[in-house]
């Protein structure tokens, strides 16, 4: 948790703007964890870290929920696309 909240507070630094942005958590590693032993540790780290945003769980190493993660990336990119097209194309009327 010191860890995660000193690299918000370097991104904070570093730009403002940048800190404003959206942000998800990514907890990896969750293969070597039992499942019941993952969840618990999941939810610890979001209720410590009073993290309100999404929250995706992956293993890189076996790829568990890797492939969830790059279709919500691009969901996520497709919507933002959408979005400033529509405020470009609003601003233009």
């Amino acid at each position: 948790m010191k860890d995660a909240r000193a690299i918000a507070a370097e991104l904070k630094k570093f730009s403002p703007e940048l800190a404003t942005r959206e942000r998800w958590l990514v907890l990896n590693k969750l293969d070597l964890l039992t499942p019941a032993e993952a969840d618990k540790r999941c939810k610890e780290i979001v209720r410590r870290l009073r993290w309100k945003g999404r929250v995706l769980r992956i293993s890189g190493a076996t790829r568990q929920g890797t492939q969830e993660l790059c279709q919500a990336i691009m969901r996520r990119l497709d919507e933002k696309s959408r979005d400033e097209a529509e405020a470009e194309a609003a601003r233009d009327e």
